[in-house]
């Protein structure tokens, strides 16, 4: 890149029962099935709103000067491997070249080694290299490679973000650099499970959900406030399913969901000093029992122990394979997604009560999580 540049450049338990009538699609392109546009098509107009108001709080966004604030941290990434390519979005995050993004907008070229570029506003394109990234946690970070000019993000506070307050979300949907959408915070602490890489699944832990128009592309983009700040990382959207239970194509209903800023930065900043994140485990796996099930068969209700890792955290507080948890930190256990949440959210060291049904008999024991090797 030349160097005479001067401007920065344009660079669970039962689902909540919003969940039971939507399905949730990772919002990236390529993902499920919708066609994406040549992300070298820069020049669409970006979609902005003059404005975006919250009855709630009187507050309103100027969505125009937003735009221009932050259009020069986003860029439009694609990534192309043996397998296929995807296109999404990402922000810079420091101005030495760093990008945050989603895991599965790059997945195809971790997967075999392919390539991933991005594309700034202003129209240049250039090579990134993959950082790192965490599957559970659907982030990943890149680098490129000059420095010069380049106009990172503002970071926001995940504690700071109110349901009702303006959001601006910024992106590519459909590859369509530039795109620009507005909308409120619908709703804050929803957790998300979403698929991952082959039979895993990620888990978007208190996910910021908005009416912002989130769509395929959008993944890995900047969801901001009034001020500019990053408070999300756009990851996923609802559709409608169809008659045949399948998730509906039909784009946007209003139902958008975004990684808190806090989380995102701080597995960002692991990667970025390790190449990759530290999580904890249990060290088990469970099945859920549905309540007719338990019924029928006279026990209780929870989490049936499939297996138990040898020497792993559950083994060591005397848990086996049979066994009925029934709480977890003294909530009724009723999904593999509380477990999940408490390896992403707690660290090596951390204890989780475990309450549990053997031969008849409840206990309880403590599990010590450890660093998932």
């Amino acid at each position: 890149m030349s160097g005479e540049r001067q401007q920065p450049r344009g660079r669970r338990p039962k689902w909540p029962i919003w969940v039971l009538v939507a399905a949730i699609v990772l919002a990236g392109g390529g993902l499920i099935g919708v066609a994406v546009a040549a992300p070298g098509s820069s020049s669409a107009a970006a979609d902005i709103n003059s404005t975006a108001t919250s009855d709630g709080s009187g507050a309103s966004c100027s969505v125009t000067s937003v735009a221009n604030q932050v259009l020069p941290s986003v860029v439009t990434v694609s990534a192309q491997g043996a397998s296929g390519g995807s296109t999404g979005s990402g922000e810079l995050i420091r101005s030495d070249g760093y990008i945050l993004t989603n895991n599965h907008v790059i997945a195809a070229a971790a997967a075999d080694g392919g390539s991933v570029s991005v594309l700034w506003a202003d129209g240049t394109s250039e090579p990134a290299t993959i950082v790192g990234r965490d599957v559970l946690t659907d982030l990943a970070v890149l680098k490129v490679q000059s420095d010069e000019g380049l106009q990172p993000i503002q970071l926001g506070s995940s504690a700071s973000v109110q349901v009702g307050e303006p959001v601006v979300a910024l992106g590519a949907p459909l590859g369509l650099s530039g795109t620009v959408t507005s909308g409120i915070v619908s709703a804050l602490d929803r957790t998300i499970e979403v698929p991952a890489e082959g039979d895993t699944s990620a888990l978007l832990v208190s996910a910021v959900q908005t009416d912002a128009a989130i769509n395929p592309g959008n993944s890995g983009g900047a969801l901001v406030n009034c001020a500019g700040q990053l408070i999300g990382i756009p990851s996923a959207g609802a559709t409608v399913p169809s008659s045949s239970g399948e998730a509906s194509a039909g784009g946007n209903i209003g139902l958008g969901f975004a990684i808190p800023v806090d989380a995102a930065t701080t597995i960002a900043n692991e990667i970025i000093a390790t190449g990759k994140a530290t999580h904890s485990y249990f060290g088990l796996q469970t099945q859920p029992i549905p309540p007719a099930a338990a019924s029928e068969a006279g026990v209780p209700g929870g989490l049936f122990v499939a297996g138990v890792l040898p020497a792993g955290p559950a083994a060591k507080a005397g848990l086996m394979a049979g066994d009925v948890i029934t709480t977890i930190n003294g909530q009724p256990a009723t999904s593999n997604v509380q477990l999940q949440e408490l390896t992403l959210t707690k660290s090596p060291g951390d204890t989780v009560e475990i309450g549990y049904v053997r031969d008849g008999k409840s206990a309880t024991t403590t599990v010590t999580l450890a660093e998932q090797p």
